[in-house]
């Protein structure tokens, strides 16, 4: 599997310095575990405070800004079996809400960042939490064991 990452950093944080390597590693890594196997491309855009509302607002009707928000592709099986790179879809990650979040959660920014990448990734995949209690426990699993490959500890494990 060979990936294509599209990132656009309209919003930077000196709290949260993101290198493409490093997301491009997180993606992948996700994308792996669920047994991805075909060449695929995302998009990656990190976003200020109005631009998650006003998108939130617009796909979700929720009136205030978000973590991640995920846009998955919406191409026929038919287009995407003569792609030879398949888009997945876009991730919108807001980095002021992820700021806000850690430091609510006491976890470091670069942590929580990569936790919404994932989350995203996998609801780009088509995993949900919102459905049901078992789908949102099978998402959460395949968070917890990619970040554990990534070297981060369970995220839902309460922090003092």
């Amino acid at each position: 599997m060979k990936l294509s990452l599209s990132l656009q950093q309209d919003f930077q944080a000196l709290e949260l310095v993101l290198k493409r390597a490093y997301i491009k590693k997180v993606v992948e890594t996700s994308l792996r575990h669920i047994d991805t196997q075909s060449d695929c491309e995302i998009g990656i855009a990190c976003v200020d405070n109005d631009e998650s509302h006003k998108l939130n607002l617009e796909y979700r009707g929720k009136d205030k800004p978000t973590n991640v928000l995920s846009f998955p592709s919406d191409l026929p099986d038919e287009m995407a079996q003569i792609l030879e790179t398949f888009p997945i879809g876009d991730l919108v990650i807001c980095i002021p809400v992820v700021l806000r979040e850690a430091t609510e959660q006491h976890k470091a920014p670069l942590t929580h960042f990569t936790h919404m990448l994932v989350h995203g990734t996998l609801h780009l995949m088509g995993y949900d939490h919102e459905t049901s209690e078992e789908d949102a426990e099978e998402m959460e699993s395949l968070e917890i064991e990619i970040l554990k490959k990534l070297g981060f500890e369970n995220p839902y494990l309460e922090q003092d």
